[in-house]
């Protein structure tokens, strides 16, 4: 994914303090835009499974559409932003191959240096200067450089290769799937005729907001500024 587009999309949002997937809190304080409000809102219900080893994962790139799935139950329907096709998801079969809730990016992120923040390629990093990945909370690695992780949902395909998750969703996909946890992505999916129409998306609440450097480099708020997961029978 190109650098400007982790420094002016990413994870949820509120334009001026957000994150874990979303900024400061004004996803909370009702501050910005209606759509904005909107978009911090934004949620869908989930269930936890009975037996985490029948779990599956299938992706709709048409769609743009993750099922989680207990065998036939799903337990989780959720729209996800895709890679743009520059930088397409990839297709096939995988499995969860690590989980990490506080995962920062190996490529890309921030140089830092005293109270000084600028976004960088690590490969661009000013010698001297220490590195601090991007932050991609909730991360749930399939492929090798691929995974899933909070990130800013745009209603057509935006993502470098990634499946972007919204902050109010991520914790509960993460606290669904396992490592091993199966994973199918293919351009379309038989349950994008049933359990996949008519979902709700997230509105787009554009342009991408942006997140003050120092607070996505300096600490770790844009990891836990979420709403508190809840799970229905």
């Amino acid at each position: 994914m190109k650098i400007h587009q982790f420094f002016s999309f990413i994870i949820v949002a509120c334009a001026a303090s957000l994150l874990c997937s979303s900024c400061s809190n004004s996803s909370f304080s009702g501050s910005g835009s209606a759509a904005q409000r909107a978009y911090e809102a934004y949620d869908r219900p989930a269930s936890l499974p009975t037996n985490r080893s029948n779990v599956s994962v299938k992706v709709s790139l048409k769609n743009q559409m993750a099922y989680v799935m207990e065998g036939s139950k799903p337990l989780l329907v959720m729209p996800v932003t895709v890679g743009k096709s520059s930088s397409p998801t990839p297709k096939g079969s995988f499995r969860i191959r690590s989980k990490n809730h506080y995962y920062r990016a190996n490529t890309h992120g921030y140089a830092v240096k005293g109270n000084t923040v600028r976004g960088v390629y690590l490969r661009n990093k000013p010698a001297g200067w220490a590195f601090k990945g991007t932050p991609m909370p909730y991360w749930c690695e399939f492929k090798s450089a691929y995974g899933f992780h909070t990130g800013w949902m745009k209603p057509f395909p935006a993502s470098g290769g990634c499946l972007r998750m919204h902050k109010n969703v991520a914790p509960k996909f993460f606290r669904l799937v396992s490592v091993g946890t199966p994973v199918s992505i293919a351009q379309t999916q038989a349950e994008d005729v049933t359990i996949g129409r008519n979902v709700p998306r997230p509105p787009d609440s554009t342009p991408f907001p942006g997140n003050p450097d120092g607070m996505m480099a300096l600490t770790q708020d844009f990891f836990t500024q979420h709403k508190t997961p809840t799970y229905v029978p």
